[in-house]
């Protein structure tokens, strides 16, 4: 299983470039059923309330609903944000995301940031290199 962080998924929904391509890749993978994916409880609140923003609250429970039937959550409690705090990153919601990856048992984390997870205990890849990576 691999944790998808906030910003990847974020380039599909925004259509961001030059990300786009490789990020919507990763996710077909998803949605193909070749892997398995989870995406931090916290990042769908953010998609939600960025949808909803710029689009409108019906657009925004759609897009929950399809990441729910699509992607499984990885749980941030009170555990999670601990061991987050104990990392001592400068970037506590990437400290997060890899806490809470860890507590899932993800293999990887795919994200655009590989360096702010650094010192990570899941190996972060970019879209691009998770690709390469898996395409054998």
């Amino acid at each position: 299983m691999i944790l998808i962080d906030t910003n990847v998924a974020l380039d599909v929904i925004q259509k961001r470039e030059p990300h786009y391509r490789a990020s919507a890749a990763v996710i077909d993978r998803v949605i193909r059923k070749r892997t398995q994916a989870a995406l931090p409880a916290h990042a769908i609140t953010t998609i939600h309330f960025l949808v909803r923003r710029y689009q409108n609250q019906e657009m925004a429970s759609q897009v929950v609903d399809w990441i729910l039937a699509r992607f499984e959550v990885a749980p941030v409690g009170r555990t999670e944000l601990i061991r987050a705090q104990s990392f001592a990153w400068a970037d506590f919601e990437d400290a997060v995301v890899a806490a809470a990856a860890d507590a899932l048992g993800c293999e990887v984390i795919v994200t655009r940031n590989v360096r702010d997870f650094s010192g990570s205990p899941v190996p972060a890849f970019t879209p691009e290199e998770y690709l390469l990576d898996t395409s054998g």
